[in-house]
């Protein structure tokens, strides 16, 4: 059993570029409740959060940015290079996250929790945890990993993967070792049946048989039924795949494998009329911020409901996830309707106004060249909030 009563509780490792992420993504999608523990850590040593001023006291205040923000960089830098700094950091940093992992496991409603942290092993959070799966991949596909996503080169990746322990030493240590070679139906085939075998009912579970008998939506036939709005999963992405290319004109053409990639980084929601699917929007919840984008809608329905029945699914997936705040990004003429957005809660902002680091940090990522952002706080009660 887990230290948290009524929760099984999945430890999730892997080395760098092993694809750990994407599975606790996967995980998500099946019904768990996740947390990535190495993203709390930026959240520990924020500008009035619970870590700041221990951090600066340790290390100095040539730290600090412009903002008074701890600069990252210059942290990384220092204990990169410096064995017993990054120590003294890990004192204060482990103790603070496992605090905030405690406050979210315990507000959450999901049975089943899964803890992403790269030191997960070496840490005092695995005795929280039930079973510890480990995300595996070949040097090769992390090398190619690093070079492709991150920008470095051979030498810098190869740095990069020596640098951390042996990953055959978190493989022996495995209750579940998940291969992510780069098939992401293979991945996705792994998790599930892991799921089924380790999570306690999952086995046995009414198969979820959502948007099914879909009919072909007319262009010129104007749909006025029921609005109803359902979460995609990945055993629909030819439907997803299909409406993201009629939609967007063909300035996406979406294939069934990129959007099974692209569950690895997010999830969709989508608005049904009559068994026809007749919008959608691509959002994800990353370290308690929800960021949605990808948003289509048909022409021929009311867009204002339409948007409202989607804008609330996705604010409602996002409060099981314990968001605090919603970032939209949005093009063209959505981005100009600021009526619009405001009667669904939303200011238009820029991510220097957003005053939380975590909250500007997803903006400044997320943000497109054009894109419009709208804004929308979903909860009061932070964790780490300053203090």
């Amino acid at each position: 059993m887990s230290a948290i009563p009524n929760k099984f509780v999945i430890g999730l490792t892997g080395n760098i570029a092993t694809g750990k992420s994407v599975v606790r993504r996967m995980l998500e999608h099946l019904g768990a409740y996740t947390i990535d523990a190495d993203a709390l850590t930026h959240r520990v040593y924020a500008k009035g959060a619970p870590g700041y001023q221990q951090v600066i006291d340790k290390f100095g205040k040539w730290l600090l940015n412009k903002d008074g923000e701890v600069d990252r960089k210059k942290l990384g830098n220092l204990v990169f290079n410096d064995a017993e700094a990054l120590r003294q950091l890990e004192d204060i940093v482990h103790p603070l996250v496992r605090q905030a992992c405690d406050i979210l496991i315990k507000r959450a409603n999901q049975p089943v929790i899964v803890i992403e942290a790269i030191k997960l092993l070496e840490g005092d959070l695995r005795n929280v945890c039930n079973s510890i799966w480990v995300a595996n991949a070949p040097e090769s596909t992390q090398i190619e990993r690093l070079i492709k996503k991150r920008g470095l080169n051979r030498e810098q990746a190869l740095e990069r993967i020596h640098a951390q322990s042996p990953q055959s030493q978190k493989v022996t240590m495995a209750n579940i070792v998940i291969t992510n070679n780069g098939s992401y139906d293979d991945l996705w085939k792994q998790v599930s049946e892991a799921w089924k075998q380790i999570v306690p009912g999952a086995k046995d579970a009414p198969a979820d048989n959502t948007i099914h008998n879909l009919k072909p939506v007319k262009p010129a036939q104007e749909l006025t039924g029921e609005l109803k709005v359902l979460r995609g999963k990945p055993k629909n992405a030819s439907v997803i795949a299909d409406l993201i290319t009629r939609l967007s004109k063909g300035k996406r053409n979406m294939s069934v494998d990129d959007v099974m990639e692209s569950f690895g980084e997010k999830a969709y929601m989508l608005v049904q009329i009559d068994n026809q699917i007749v919008g959608m929007a691509g959002w994800q919840v990353e370290n308690l911020v929800t960021r949605t984008s990808d948003i289509f809608l048909e022409e021929n329905i009311d867009v204002t409901k339409a948007l409202q029945v989607l804008i609330e699914g996705v604010e409602k997936a996002s409060s099981e996830l314990q968001s605090e705040a919603s970032l939209i990004f949005v093009f063209d003429e959505l981005a100009n309707q600021e009526n619009l957005w405001k009667n669904l809660g939303y200011e238009k902002r820029t991510p220097e106004t957003l005053g939380v680091q975590a909250w500007q940090d997803a903006a400044i990522e997320s943000t497109s060249m054009g894109s419009g952002l709208y804004f929308k706080q979903l909860r009061q009660d932070r964790v780490l909030r300053p203090i």
